[in-house]
């Protein structure tokens, strides 16, 4: 399963890798991945014209977009766009940080499940 990784590189700057989660075969219920470690849960809905200048992520943390998609830049000026569906694993809780934008003035639900 494809995951959009954030992260703070040793250069102190905001970077994006496409990562893999390995799923195996769990049979008649379909593929899973190994259990990962979560803290918590947090349920967020983001205004229509949510526009979030340079910040971090406070905490590892992966998030979830429910039904609208989100624009982001990194420190190289790199823009990535996250749709409905898709999964970010942000990890750029140092450094620079990153920008972050709504999709064609929509509100967006999200979850997040926090790994630290």
């Amino acid at each position: 399963m494809k995951v959009l990784r954030l992260y703070t590189g040793e250069d102190g700057e905001s970077h994006f890798e496409d990562i893999e989660v390995e799923l195996e075969d769990g049979g008649p219920i379909g593929k899973l991945s190994k259990k990962i470690k979560a803290t918590g849960v947090i349920f967020r809905e983001t205004p229509a014209d949510y526009d979030y200048d340079w910040h971090n992520a406070p905490q590892r943390q992966f998030i979830i977009m429910l039904d609208a998609g989100v624009e982001m830049t990194v420190a190289s000026g790199e823009t990535r766009v996250m749709q409905a569906g898709e999964v970010l694993l942000a990890e750029d809780t140092k450094g620079h940080g990153h920008v972050s934008k709504a999709l064609k003035n929509k509100p967006r639900k999200s979850v997040f499940i926090t790994l630290d």
